[in-house]
Order: structure tokens, then sequence, then C-alpha cells
């Protein structure tokens, strides 16, 4: 004969055996989420962001041919993203505020990771090479790699919407990956020598 105390304790011993049966199933499936949320992190590049905006990932990943272009001693040169290392492809105009304070950034970090990046800086709004000269020597970066686009190969301004490369703001910087495609793009003056800005990079050059 069960008395009412009885049947309380043997509820509650229940109830104890199957919280420590259920127990290992419950830890599988915390550590299951934990792992893939970590997995999850891990295949998504960091943050790094300007005052206005953040590295946008684009997708489908399209990959960069060949840029016809001119370079500062008006020769024709054709302009590939390097295998197996990040390449970032800049686009500024002389109008820009902005691009006073982003291209001096770029040829110090053309400077400081000569060995590991490779920058390509695209005037977009005049194809005068003396012009372009004078500009980048009044801002300090006559040391940075950059290029005229007179034959529209990078950026179309004549039919934006068949660009490879589309300028939603000015300065933009757009990063090739390893695999010579684009991975995204930032707009402003963005701190590429920053820690953030380190940091994405070094993913980039890991996703290889």
């Amino acid at each position: 004969m069960f008395t009412r105390d009885g049947l309380r304790r043997n509820d509650r011993a229940s109830s104890r055996r199957t919280i420590l049966l259920a127990a290992p199933a419950l830890l599988g499936l915390a550590s299951l989420r934990l792992s893939h949320a970590q997995g999850s992190a891990s295949s998504w590049p960091p943050v790094f962001e300007t005052g206005r905006s953040q590295f946008t990932v684009v997708r489908p990943r399209e990959p960069v041919p060949a840029l016809r272009l001119q370079d500062l001693r008006g020769h024709e040169v054709l302009v590939t993203p390097k295998p197996g290392g990040v390449t970032l492809i800049n686009f500024w105009a002389t109008w820009c505020a902005a691009c006073r304070l982003d291209l001096p950034m770029l040829a110090s970090l053309a400077r400081s990771r000569s060995d590991k990046l490779t920058i390509y800086a695209i005037c977009t709004d005049t194809k005068d090479i003396r012009k372009i000269r004078a500009y980048l020597a009044s801002v300090k970066a006559l040391g940075l790699a950059c290029y005229a686009d007179p034959y529209e190969t990078a950026a179309a301004a004549s039919k934006p919407s068949d660009s490879l490369f589309k300028l939603v703001g000015m300065p933009i910087t757009y990063l090739v990956g390893t695999s010579q495609r684009i991975e995204g793009y930032i707009t402003g003056a963005a701190d590429w020598l920053s820690p953030s800005g380190a940091q994405l990079l070094q993913f980039y050059h890991e996703q290889g």
C-alpha cells in the first residue's frame, strides 16, 4: 500500500532519473549548436567599417578579368589581380574630398604590406595623366600604383549597368581574394592600417 508521501518520493525520483537520462542528449544538442555557430563565424569576414559604411560582401563572386588601363606615363597596360594574393582595386576622383584622405592611406598600406598585398588605384573623372600626377603629388600619394581608365574597362561611366565594378560611392575599394574573384567592397576613406582593417585582409589571405 502506497502513502501519499511515498508517491511523491517516487515521482521526484522518477523526475531525477528522466533529467539524468536526458542530460547527455541536451549537452550534445548544445555542443552541436555551438559548433555550428563557431563554424558560421569563422566563414564570415570580420567587421570593418568607416564612419558611414562597412565592408559589404558581394555574392556571387565574379572573376576579375585583365583590365585595359593607362599608367602614369601614358602607356597602355593590362592590370590583373595577382593569383594567390589579395588585391585592392580603388576608384577615386579629383573632386572627391574623402579621396584626399583615402589615397595617402592606401599608399602607406602599399608600402607596409608590399609583399602580401597588391593595390591598384583608378581615377574615374579624368583621362589627363598630367592632372592625375599633379593631384597625387598634392595629396602625397605618388608611390601608389595609379591608372587612368580611358577605355572604360574597369568602370563604364557611359553604361554603369555593364560595369563589373559598381561605383555606389566615392571613393570605393573592392577587395579581390586569392581566387581572383571579387569578395566585397567598402566606400569612404577606410583605415586599412587599423586592427580591424588588418584582420579583414588577413582573413582573406587565409581563405586561399
